[in-house]
């Protein structure tokens, strides 16, 4: 609902944010808060994030990328399902420019872990961020639930 979205760019006037949703009201909501807390560093795209880094972000454009708490699609026969495949971080590591930083975050251990054998084929360990993220409801959720949440950092290494 653009919650965490609002504090990084409230945090960071410096840096411009392009956020991304497909869900109408979750929209809604972001642009009620930027509307309210008088942001001009970030912009809002409704669409699926898939075609908006294939289509509208131009190659080696983007200092980070933020995944936090995606749909964890839990059942095995949904897995096919869940965002982070080899194809979204082969796209997402052409989108990042040299050095830039993938930031990506779940509390379901079975994803963290896909996540990482999977970011960590095409791109580098990073130790941090670019930002600082607030706690978002799905991890004041899974925390309530007593899961582990797994931070994610990686980095695209100079192009060889």
């Amino acid at each position: 609902m653009g919650e965490t979205t609002i504090e990084i760019a409230k945090a960071h006037p410096e840096v411009d944010f392009v956020a991304v949703e497909v869900h109408g009201p979750g929209v809604g909501s972001l642009l009620n808060r930027i509307e309210a807390a008088k942001l001009s560093n970030i912009r809002v795209v409704r669409h699926d994030a898939l075609d908006v880094l294939e289509r509208m972000i131009a190659d080696g454009s983007l200092a980070a990328i933020h995944l936090f708490f995606p749909d964890p699609w839990p059942k095995k026969r949904h897995h096919k399902r869940r965002m982070v495949q080899p194809e979204f971080a082969a796209l997402a590591a052409r989108k990042l420019a040299e050095n830039g930083i993938l930031h990506a975050a779940t509390d379901w251990p079975d994803y963290a872990e896909q996540m990482e054998q999977v970011f960590s084929r095409i791109l580098e360990p990073a130790r941090k961020g670019l930002v600082e993220r607030p706690v978002t409801k799905f991890e004041a959720r899974g925390r309530r639930l007593g899961n582990p949440i797994r931070e994610l950092f990686f980095r695209k290494g100079p192009q060889r």
